[in-house]
Protein backbone atom coordinates (compact mmCIF):
# COMPACT_ATOMS: atom_id res chain seq x y z
CA UNK A 1 0.00 0.00 0.00
CA UNK A 2 1.11 3.80 -0.48
CA UNK A 3 1.69 5.79 2.36
CA UNK A 4 2.79 9.65 2.00
CA UNK A 5 6.36 10.41 3.36
CA UNK A 6 8.08 13.45 4.14
CA UNK A 7 11.68 12.35 3.16
CA UNK A 8 13.10 16.27 3.63
CA UNK A 9 11.94 19.59 3.49
CA UNK A 10 9.94 20.44 0.76
CA UNK A 11 10.35 16.82 -0.57
CA UNK A 12 7.17 14.37 -0.16
CA UNK A 13 6.44 11.25 -1.90
CA UNK A 14 4.36 7.95 -1.90
CA UNK A 15 6.14 5.00 -0.22
CA UNK A 16 5.62 1.71 -0.35
CA UNK A 17 4.98 -0.65 3.27
CA UNK A 18 3.21 -3.29 3.90
CA UNK A 19 -0.56 -3.76 4.48
CA UNK A 20 -1.52 -3.49 8.01
CA UNK A 21 -3.26 -6.65 9.73
CA UNK A 22 -5.27 -6.81 12.87
CA UNK A 23 -2.62 -7.49 15.80
CA UNK A 24 -5.44 -7.28 18.66
CA UNK A 25 -9.16 -8.39 18.98
CA UNK A 26 -9.60 -5.24 19.84
CA UNK A 27 -8.08 -3.61 17.16
CA UNK A 28 -9.58 -1.66 14.16
CA UNK A 29 -8.91 -1.19 9.96
CA UNK A 30 -9.83 1.85 8.88
CA UNK A 31 -9.18 3.41 5.03
CA UNK A 32 -8.75 7.06 5.47
CA UNK A 33 -10.69 9.36 2.74
CA UNK A 34 -10.33 12.84 4.47
CA UNK A 35 -7.04 14.19 5.48
CA UNK A 36 -5.73 17.84 6.32
CA UNK A 37 -2.22 19.22 6.95
CA UNK A 38 -1.66 20.34 10.82
CA UNK A 39 -0.38 23.10 11.41
CA UNK A 40 2.86 21.79 13.26
CA UNK A 41 3.35 19.20 10.48
CA UNK A 42 4.55 23.16 8.22
CA UNK A 43 7.59 23.69 10.71
CA UNK A 44 9.63 20.21 8.85
CA UNK A 45 7.51 20.54 5.18
CA UNK A 46 8.26 24.25 4.92
CA UNK A 47 11.89 24.31 6.35
CA UNK A 48 14.87 22.62 7.22
CA UNK A 49 14.74 22.80 10.25
CA UNK A 50 16.27 19.49 11.74
CA UNK A 51 19.66 20.34 11.61
CA UNK A 52 19.34 23.50 13.23
CA UNK A 53 17.27 21.85 15.97
CA UNK A 54 20.19 18.67 16.51
CA UNK A 55 22.64 21.88 17.19
CA UNK A 56 20.15 23.46 19.41
CA UNK A 57 19.41 20.29 21.06
CA UNK A 58 23.38 19.78 21.64
CA UNK A 59 24.17 23.40 22.75
CA UNK A 60 20.88 23.37 25.55
CA UNK A 61 19.47 25.84 23.32
CA UNK A 62 16.13 23.98 21.94
CA UNK A 63 14.50 22.30 25.15
CA UNK A 64 15.66 18.62 25.56
CA UNK A 65 11.50 17.64 25.78
CA UNK A 66 11.93 18.11 22.21
CA UNK A 67 14.05 15.25 21.44
CA UNK A 68 11.95 12.66 23.36
CA UNK A 69 8.28 13.57 21.09
CA UNK A 70 10.44 13.33 17.53
CA UNK A 71 14.06 11.81 18.46
CA UNK A 72 17.48 12.88 19.00
CA UNK A 73 17.76 13.68 15.23
CA UNK A 74 13.99 15.71 14.85
CA UNK A 75 11.98 15.36 11.48
CA UNK A 76 14.53 12.55 10.29
CA UNK A 77 12.97 11.23 7.27
CA UNK A 78 11.54 9.48 5.59
CA UNK A 79 8.56 9.00 7.91
CA UNK A 80 4.57 8.66 7.38
CA UNK A 81 3.51 12.12 7.96
CA UNK A 82 -0.19 13.03 8.84
CA UNK A 83 -2.27 12.97 11.43
CA UNK A 84 -5.72 14.08 11.18
CA UNK A 85 -8.21 11.98 8.88
CA UNK A 86 -11.35 11.10 8.85
CA UNK A 87 -11.51 7.43 7.50
CA UNK A 88 -14.11 4.49 6.95
CA UNK A 89 -13.70 1.12 8.57
CA UNK A 90 -12.46 -1.94 7.23
CA UNK A 91 -12.50 -4.40 9.54
CA UNK A 92 -13.23 -4.84 12.92
CA UNK A 93 -11.23 -7.41 15.59
CA UNK A 94 -13.14 -10.02 16.99
CA UNK A 95 -13.64 -7.70 20.38
CA UNK A 96 -14.96 -4.91 19.14
CA UNK A 97 -18.44 -4.45 19.53
CA UNK A 98 -19.14 -0.48 18.94
CA UNK A 99 -17.43 0.12 15.74
CA UNK A 100 -19.06 -1.42 12.57
CA UNK A 101 -17.42 -2.25 8.90
CA UNK A 102 -18.32 0.72 7.39
CA UNK A 103 -18.73 3.19 9.72
CA UNK A 104 -16.92 6.70 9.22
CA UNK A 105 -15.37 7.98 11.85
CA UNK A 106 -12.59 10.25 13.48
CA UNK A 107 -9.45 8.98 14.51
CA UNK A 108 -7.51 10.99 17.53
CA UNK A 109 -4.14 12.18 16.67
CA UNK A 110 -2.89 10.09 19.97
CA UNK A 111 -3.17 6.71 20.74
CA UNK A 112 -5.14 5.90 23.89
CA UNK A 113 -6.48 2.76 25.51
CA UNK A 114 -9.24 4.21 27.20
CA UNK A 115 -9.06 2.74 30.75
CA UNK A 116 -6.04 4.01 32.09
CA UNK A 117 -5.55 6.71 35.11
CA UNK A 118 -4.66 9.00 31.98
CA UNK A 119 -7.55 8.29 29.80
CA UNK A 120 -10.04 8.21 33.04
CA UNK A 121 -9.13 11.82 34.41
CA UNK A 122 -9.01 12.88 30.30
CA UNK A 123 -5.23 13.15 29.64
CA UNK A 124 -5.50 10.45 26.22
CA UNK A 125 -2.31 12.12 24.50
CA UNK A 126 -0.62 10.61 28.00
CA UNK A 127 -1.76 6.82 27.88
CA UNK A 128 0.03 5.34 30.32
CA UNK A 129 -0.79 1.77 28.70
CA UNK A 130 0.56 2.93 25.88
CA UNK A 131 4.31 4.34 27.49
CA UNK A 132 4.05 1.46 29.28
CA UNK A 133 4.01 -0.79 26.09
CA UNK A 134 6.75 1.65 24.66
CA UNK A 135 8.86 2.71 27.73
CA UNK A 136 11.00 5.76 27.46
CA UNK A 137 8.31 7.69 24.39
CA UNK A 138 6.41 10.78 25.70
CA UNK A 139 3.73 10.08 23.08
CA UNK A 140 2.39 7.20 21.31
CA UNK A 141 1.01 9.11 17.95
CA UNK A 142 0.48 9.13 14.47
CA UNK A 143 2.57 11.00 12.18
CA UNK A 144 5.51 11.47 14.12
CA UNK A 145 7.85 8.89 13.35
CA UNK A 146 9.25 6.13 14.91
CA UNK A 147 10.27 7.87 18.04
CA UNK A 148 6.28 8.06 18.53
CA UNK A 149 5.56 4.00 17.32
CA UNK A 150 5.22 2.13 14.71
CA UNK A 151 1.97 3.41 13.85
CA UNK A 152 2.72 5.61 10.26
CA UNK A 153 1.14 8.20 9.38
CA UNK A 154 -2.83 8.63 8.31
CA UNK A 155 -2.19 9.74 4.56
CA UNK A 156 -2.01 5.71 3.77
CA UNK A 157 -4.34 3.42 2.27
CA UNK A 158 -4.92 1.61 5.82
CA UNK A 159 -4.54 2.34 8.93
CA UNK A 160 -4.35 0.14 12.28
CA UNK A 161 -6.26 1.68 15.29
CA UNK A 162 -5.79 0.10 18.11
CA UNK A 163 -8.63 0.06 20.95
CA UNK A 164 -10.78 0.82 18.56
CA UNK A 165 -14.17 0.96 20.32
CA UNK A 166 -12.27 3.48 22.64
CA UNK A 167 -10.62 5.46 19.87
CA UNK A 168 -12.92 5.80 17.18
CA UNK A 169 -15.41 8.50 17.46
CA UNK A 170 -18.61 8.31 14.67
CA UNK A 171 -18.74 11.34 12.53
CA UNK A 172 -22.95 12.12 12.95
CA UNK A 173 -25.22 11.17 10.16
CA UNK A 174 -25.46 14.43 7.91
CA UNK A 175 -22.21 16.04 8.16
CA UNK A 176 -20.02 16.73 5.87
CA UNK A 177 -16.33 15.04 6.16
CA UNK A 178 -14.64 17.68 4.85
CA UNK A 179 -16.13 19.85 7.51
CA UNK A 180 -14.56 17.80 10.09
CA UNK A 181 -11.46 17.10 8.20
CA UNK A 182 -9.64 18.46 11.22
CA UNK A 183 -11.14 17.02 14.33
CA UNK A 184 -8.30 14.38 14.70
CA UNK A 185 -6.29 17.78 16.20
CA UNK A 186 -6.82 21.36 15.39
CA UNK A 187 -10.23 21.63 15.15
CA UNK A 188 -10.12 19.62 18.60
CA UNK A 189 -7.15 21.88 20.08
CA UNK A 190 -9.21 25.57 19.09
CA UNK A 191 -12.13 23.79 21.02
CA UNK A 192 -10.16 23.20 24.13
CA UNK A 193 -8.73 26.20 24.23
CA UNK A 194 -11.89 28.53 23.68
CA UNK A 195 -14.86 26.05 24.87
CA UNK A 196 -14.29 25.27 28.12
CA UNK A 197 -12.95 29.09 29.31
CA UNK A 198 -16.42 30.67 27.98
CA UNK A 199 -17.68 28.35 30.15
CA UNK A 200 -16.41 29.80 33.23
CA UNK A 201 -16.61 33.29 31.64
CA UNK A 202 -19.58 33.55 30.21
CA UNK A 203 -20.15 35.66 27.36
CA UNK A 204 -16.52 36.80 28.03
CA UNK A 205 -14.29 38.70 25.73
CA UNK A 206 -11.53 36.61 23.63
CA UNK A 207 -8.60 37.71 21.95
CA UNK A 208 -6.65 35.42 19.76
CA UNK A 209 -3.17 35.51 18.47
CA UNK A 210 -2.79 33.92 15.38
CA UNK A 211 -0.23 33.18 12.51
CA UNK A 212 1.72 30.34 14.51
CA UNK A 213 -1.01 27.61 14.65
CA UNK A 214 -2.48 29.16 11.59
CA UNK A 215 -5.68 26.80 11.39
CA UNK A 216 -6.00 26.60 15.26
CA UNK A 217 -6.91 30.59 15.46
CA UNK A 218 -9.29 30.85 12.87
CA UNK A 219 -10.83 27.65 14.44
CA UNK A 220 -10.95 29.53 17.39
CA UNK A 221 -12.42 32.50 16.42
CA UNK A 222 -14.77 31.13 14.92
CA UNK A 223 -15.92 28.63 17.91
CA UNK A 224 -15.85 31.46 20.57
CA UNK A 225 -18.07 33.58 17.95
CA UNK A 226 -20.72 30.91 18.32
CA UNK A 227 -20.27 30.24 21.56
CA UNK A 228 -21.70 34.09 22.38
CA UNK A 229 -18.40 35.82 23.47
CA UNK A 230 -19.41 39.32 23.36
CA UNK A 231 -16.11 40.31 21.69
CA UNK A 232 -13.77 38.25 19.63
CA UNK A 233 -10.62 40.59 18.23
CA UNK A 234 -8.45 38.43 16.16
CA UNK A 235 -4.47 39.12 15.39
CA UNK A 236 -2.60 38.11 12.52
CA UNK A 237 0.07 39.17 9.73
CA UNK A 238 -1.93 37.60 6.54
CA UNK A 239 -4.77 39.06 4.87
CA UNK A 240 -6.02 35.76 3.65
CA UNK A 241 -6.51 34.71 7.48
CA UNK A 242 -7.54 37.95 8.54
CA UNK A 243 -10.13 36.92 5.81
CA UNK A 244 -11.54 34.42 6.74
CA UNK A 245 -11.66 35.35 10.50
CA UNK A 246 -13.79 38.20 9.82
CA UNK A 247 -16.35 35.69 8.14
CA UNK A 248 -16.65 34.08 11.16
CA UNK A 249 -17.85 37.17 12.90
CA UNK A 250 -14.44 37.91 14.47
CA UNK A 251 -13.09 41.73 14.52
CA UNK A 252 -9.68 41.51 12.93
CA UNK A 253 -6.40 43.58 13.27
CA UNK A 254 -3.57 42.55 11.26
CA UNK A 255 0.12 43.25 12.89
CA UNK A 256 3.21 42.43 11.99
CA UNK A 257 5.23 39.26 13.33
CA UNK A 258 7.10 41.02 16.19
CA UNK A 259 4.81 43.09 17.66
CA UNK A 260 1.25 41.43 17.96
CA UNK A 261 -0.61 43.87 19.86
CA UNK A 262 0.61 46.95 18.16
CA UNK A 263 -2.53 47.79 16.63
CA UNK A 264 -4.41 47.15 19.77
CA UNK A 265 -4.99 49.84 23.07
CA UNK A 266 -2.41 48.19 25.33
CA UNK A 267 -5.17 48.41 27.71
CA UNK A 268 -7.69 46.05 26.72
CA UNK A 269 -7.89 42.90 28.51
CA UNK A 270 -9.93 39.37 27.95
CA UNK A 271 -11.66 37.01 29.64
CA UNK A 272 -9.78 34.62 27.43
CA UNK A 273 -6.83 34.71 25.06
CA UNK A 274 -6.50 31.95 22.69
CA UNK A 275 -1.93 32.21 22.02
CA UNK A 276 -1.55 30.80 18.79
CA UNK A 277 1.21 32.53 17.96
CA UNK A 278 3.94 29.74 18.60
CA UNK A 279 5.96 33.08 19.79
CA UNK A 280 7.78 33.62 22.95
CA UNK A 281 6.76 37.21 22.50
CA UNK A 282 3.06 35.98 22.09
CA UNK A 283 2.97 34.32 25.05
CA UNK A 284 4.01 37.39 26.84
CA UNK A 285 1.42 39.47 25.19
CA UNK A 286 -1.02 37.23 25.71
CA UNK A 287 -0.84 36.36 29.31
CA UNK A 288 -0.73 40.19 30.13
CA UNK A 289 -3.88 40.98 27.94
CA UNK A 290 -5.86 38.93 30.47
CA UNK A 291 -8.41 40.34 32.58
CA UNK A 292 -8.21 39.45 36.74
CA UNK A 293 -9.26 36.15 36.39
CA UNK A 294 -8.61 35.14 32.90
CA UNK A 295 -7.76 32.30 30.95
CA UNK A 296 -5.12 31.92 28.69
CA UNK A 297 -4.28 29.40 26.40
CA UNK A 298 -1.29 28.57 24.78
CA UNK A 299 -1.45 26.32 21.62
CA UNK A 300 1.92 26.16 20.32
CA UNK A 301 5.61 25.05 20.51
CA UNK A 302 7.81 26.81 22.86
CA UNK A 303 11.04 25.10 21.59
CA UNK A 304 13.31 27.45 23.23
CA UNK A 305 15.19 26.33 27.03
CA UNK A 306 14.13 29.26 29.47
CA UNK A 307 11.12 30.74 27.71
CA UNK A 308 10.13 33.62 30.12
CA UNK A 309 7.01 33.82 31.46
CA UNK A 310 5.56 37.52 33.25
CA UNK A 311 4.71 35.64 36.18
CA UNK A 312 4.30 38.90 38.18
CA UNK A 313 1.52 39.57 35.62
CA UNK A 314 -0.31 36.38 36.65
CA UNK A 315 0.28 37.16 40.16
CA UNK A 316 -0.99 40.72 39.96
CA UNK A 317 -4.33 39.70 37.79
CA UNK A 318 -5.34 35.79 39.23
CA UNK A 319 -4.47 34.86 35.68
CA UNK A 320 -4.61 30.83 34.56
CA UNK A 321 -2.51 30.02 31.71
CA UNK A 322 -3.08 26.33 30.23
CA UNK A 323 -0.17 25.07 28.62
CA UNK A 324 0.19 21.55 27.03
CA UNK A 325 -0.56 18.89 24.02
CA UNK A 326 -4.13 19.02 23.34
CA UNK A 327 -6.62 15.32 24.55
CA UNK A 328 -8.70 15.11 21.50
CA UNK A 329 -10.63 11.95 22.30
CA UNK A 330 -12.51 13.51 25.25
CA UNK A 331 -13.84 16.22 23.18
CA UNK A 332 -14.28 14.42 20.35
CA UNK A 333 -18.22 13.21 20.86
CA UNK A 334 -19.29 17.43 22.14
CA UNK A 335 -17.24 18.55 19.22
CA UNK A 336 -18.70 16.57 16.72
CA UNK A 337 -22.27 16.68 17.98
CA UNK A 338 -21.88 21.00 18.21
CA UNK A 339 -21.09 20.51 14.98
CA UNK A 340 -23.64 18.51 13.72
CA UNK A 341 -26.44 20.42 15.87
CA UNK A 342 -25.21 24.33 14.99
CA UNK A 343 -23.84 23.75 11.41
CA UNK A 344 -20.24 25.61 12.39
CA UNK A 345 -19.17 26.00 8.97
CA UNK A 346 -15.33 24.80 10.30
CA UNK A 347 -14.37 24.08 6.43
CA UNK A 348 -14.04 27.74 5.64
CA UNK A 349 -10.94 27.80 7.47
CA UNK A 350 -9.37 24.93 4.07
CA UNK A 351 -7.69 26.87 1.93
CA UNK A 352 -6.38 24.20 -0.07
CA UNK A 353 -8.63 21.29 -0.98
CA UNK A 354 -6.99 18.73 -3.56
CA UNK A 355 -7.05 15.19 -4.61
CA UNK A 356 -5.74 12.30 -2.73
CA UNK A 357 -3.48 10.87 -5.43
CA UNK A 358 -1.81 15.33 -5.75
CA UNK A 359 -0.52 14.95 -1.92
CA UNK A 360 3.06 14.91 -2.44
CA UNK A 361 2.94 18.48 -4.02
CA UNK A 362 -0.36 19.45 -2.45
CA UNK A 363 1.02 18.83 1.00
CA UNK A 364 4.00 20.96 0.45
CA UNK A 365 1.93 24.26 -0.65
CA UNK A 366 2.57 26.92 1.38
CA UNK A 367 -0.73 27.64 2.77
CA UNK A 368 -3.05 28.05 5.92
CA UNK A 369 -5.11 24.45 6.02
CA UNK A 370 -4.64 21.76 3.04
CA UNK A 371 -7.32 19.33 3.15
CA UNK A 372 -6.83 16.09 0.87
CA UNK A 373 -9.82 13.44 -0.07
CA UNK A 374 -10.86 11.13 -2.31
CA UNK A 375 -14.25 9.05 -2.52
CA UNK A 376 -15.37 6.99 0.25
CA UNK A 377 -15.96 3.39 -0.67
CA UNK A 378 -19.32 2.82 -2.04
Amino acid sequence: MRELNLVRAGRLDWRDRPDPTLQSATDALVRPFVASRCDGDALPVHRPVSRALQAGLKTGLVDPVLASIVGSVPFEGPFGIGHECVAQVTEVGAEVIDIKVGDVVVVPWAISCGSCEECRLGLTAKCSTMRTESPGRTLAAFGFGSTCGPWGGMVVDSLRVPYADHMLVRVPEGVDPLRVAAASDNLADAWRAVVPALRERPGGSVLVIGGGGQSIGLYAAGLAVRHGAAVVDYLDDRHARLEVAQGFGATTHKVAKTRRRSTLDRRSRYDVVVEASSQASGLREAIRALKPGGICTATGYYLATGTRVPIMDMYATSATLRVGISHVRPILPELLDFVATTGFPAEQVTSLLADWDDAPTAYAARTTKLVLHRPPLA
